[in-house]
């Protein structure tokens, strides 16, 4: 199973513990975990279902490249990293 982890400062808008869920793609895991977490849906994803502007997502180090169809693969143990993107200069 792949161990998703909200970073702390999502912790502070909302209750997103780490947990560990099946799944082959981004997409998959990801709607496991907001199954189980509906408020973090919104947060992390778009009313397409897309990754939000500002919200970044790595699987076990590297970025993910398709943040509109979630299709990045997903190991069995992979580590999941949900955050906020900063931006600015």
């Amino acid at each position: 199973m792949a161990r998703v982890t909200f970073t702390a400062n999502l912790e502070r808008h909302l209750a997103c513990p780490p947990m560990d869920v099946s799944g082959s793609t981004v997409r998959e895991v990801l709607d496991r975990v907001f199954a189980a977490n509906q408020p973090a849906r919104g947060y992390v994803l778009d009313d397409q279902a897309a990754l939000r502007k500002h919200m970044v997502v790595f699987v076990d180090g590297q970025q993910i490249r398709d943040r509109i169809g979630l299709s990045d693969p997903v190991a069995d143990n992979a580590e999941i990293y949900v955050l906020q993107a900063l931006s600015g200069g």
